[in-house]
């Protein structure tokens, strides 16, 4: 089956339009929209001497140097430049991919790096494309997950200042973040029955309410209710020993309380291979595990290897979702 994946390769001026560029220089057996600038993608394809094929979407495999395109228009940009008056058409393109996925005209939407910086910048207020996908699809509450290879870890609080991360972690909260990560383990990545293990927020999971309380009077509450339920989640546990071995090879993810608690182990195990998916939305949402690299930006340089890995997870999850839909 034939897959038409929308892609959006983000900051016009950092690696995402070379990374795809390079990554379509090989036969794809699914057809790869773009939503952004024909004459940016043809630019940066002279800039590295690559051969570019730009169609309409047809609903067709890719053939090797070929991308189907949906226009959008930036104002010429040069690789590793920032300007100001492309965010805005940054995140239009992202618009553009999310009603398309919502209305069935792509199975799943892949998105590149944009730079939050620049779009703060030029006076729109974004704090990242997870919280901006959940707005634009009216999703109350989304779930960040990054996966490599043998290891998946999801986020119960993302895009959020340390200090505020004791506060967010309410048991509404926690018990949604956990829902949403076992529903979808299990319609979109065939898992039948996940094990979640579930970090502790404080330093040895609070030592027995030495080191915070919020593991007594959240975390264990919501986990032993879920359990209750049907469940299969152990926690909470110290994140200093959970990120190792023994854990890490019984469990099918493992749910951080706040970004760099979780992120960094991930990140060191499988960076340039890794994917970052938004649980809970309407729609398959991937994305590649890294940011612009302005410095790289048309040097041939950057690495295809997250985006690659984005697709084909992408592709793999709207496969698993169908099958779920149409099974008796």
């Amino acid at each position: 089956m034939t897959l038409s994946l929308a892609i959006t390769p983000g900051e016009p001026a950092g690696i995402g339009p070379d990374i795809l560029i390079k990554l379509v220089q090989q036969q794809c057996p699914h057809e790869l929209v773009a939503i952004t600038d024909p004459a940016l993608l043809e630019q940066r394809a002279a800039i590295l001497g690559l051969p570019l094929n730009l169609r309409d979407p047809a609903g067709t495999p890719m053939l090797p140097g070929e991308l189907a395109v949906i226009p959008a228009n930036f104002n010429p940009s040069v690789p590793g430049k920032l300007d100001t008056s492309n965010s805005a058409v940054v995140l239009t393109c992202i618009e553009r991919a999310t009603r398309g996925c919502l209305d069935g005209e792509f199975a799943a939407l892949i998105t590149g790096p944009v730079h939050k910086g620049i779009i703060n910048d030029a006076g729109i207020p974004f704090s990242g494309h997870t919280e901006y996908l959940a707005e634009l699809s009216h999703t109350p509450q989304v779930v960040m997950m990054l996966t490599c290879p043998d290891l998946r870890v999801a986020l119960a609080t993302t895009h959020v200042p340390l200090a505020a991360v004791a506060e967010l972690l309410t048991p509404t909260l926690l018990e949604d973040v956990l829902i949403i990560i076992d529903r979808e383990l299990k319609n979109k990545f065939a898992v039948a029955k996940p094990s979640i293990l579930v970090c502790g927020l404080n330093p040895h999971a609070g030592e027995s309410g030495h080191l915070g309380r919020e593991e007594i009077e959240i975390v264990t509450p919501v986990i032993n209710e879920l359990n209750n339920s049907g469940m299969n989640i152990i926690g909470p546990l110290p994140a200093d020993t959970l990120f190792t071995p023994k854990y890490i090879e019984q469990a099918d993810v493992i749910v951080a309380m706040y970004h760099d608690q979780g992120l960094p182990v991930l990140k060191y195990k499988g960076f340039g291979e890794a994917v970052n998916i938004t649980l809970g939305l309407p729609f398959i949402r991937t994305s590649v595990d890294h940011g612009t690299a302005l410095d790289l930006a048309g040097t041939g340089e950057a690495s295809t290897g997250s985006l690659a890995a984005a697709i084909s997870s992408a592709a793999e999850m709207a496969t698993v979702a169908s099958a779920n839909r149409t099974a008796p």
